[in-house]
């Protein structure tokens, strides 16, 4: 089936087999044919994580018929929580045009919604997409978002729980979260 042709949850099974991924590589015309995927990433392109990521990210395109080199480009970029660079990356991922953008986290989704506001964006390892405003919801995303959540809401309830059985004698519990990393509104509730 053509690239243009995947249906969005095809689409979506193909890149989320991976998580996310992540090094720079050489720009050049693309052969007829050839798709365009842009990914940006909050990691550093060192970190063990990215490294294993990019590793599942294009076995999982192998194994679905997509070939780097022969019938895929895939243009990385690594953020390392560097706020200003990823606005920089953000600008420069949409301005190659690809046919596809893959994000990991909220702290490259935002900037990255920003700077392709049309060009299909999938996320992984987004905390409370429809809380954050990323998605209408995530059975209908809408727009031209989709991808998957870091955790299931509920999970963060059983969070408590949990806590609750290992010391029952607690009354008093504080949550403490990082901002910067997303909000987590829907989380937070549940708590």
């Amino acid at each position: 089936m053509p690239f243009d042709q995947l249906y969005r949850r095809d689409f979506i099974t193909l890149l989320g087999g991976a998580a996310a991924a992540w090094p720079l590589m050489a720009r050049g015309q693309q052969p007829e044919g050839m798709r365009r995927i842009g990914v940006l990433v909050a990691l550093a392109e060192d970190d063990p994580e990215s490294i294993a990521r990019r590793a599942a990210f294009e076995q999982a395109l192998q194994a679905s018929g997509w070939t780097v080199g022969r019938n895929i480009r895939i243009e990385y970029r690594w953020a390392a929580f560097d706020t200003a660079r990823t606005q920089k990356l953000a600008a420069e991922v949409a301005a190659l045009a690809p046919n596809v953008i893959l994000v990991s986290s909220n702290v490259v989704l935002a900037p990255m919604l920003q700077a392709a506001p049309t060009t299909p964006i999938v996320f992984t390892q987004v905390i409370d997409p429809v809380g954050s405003g990323f998605v209408e919801s995530m059975a209908r995303p809408g727009g031209n978002v989709t991808g998957f959540t870091q955790f299931e809401y509920s999970l963060a309830g059983k969070w408590l729980e949990l806590l609750k059985e290992i010391a029952p004698r607690v009354t008093r519990v504080a949550v403490l979260r990082d901002s910067t990393r997303g909000p987590g509104i829907g989380q937070f509730a549940v708590i």
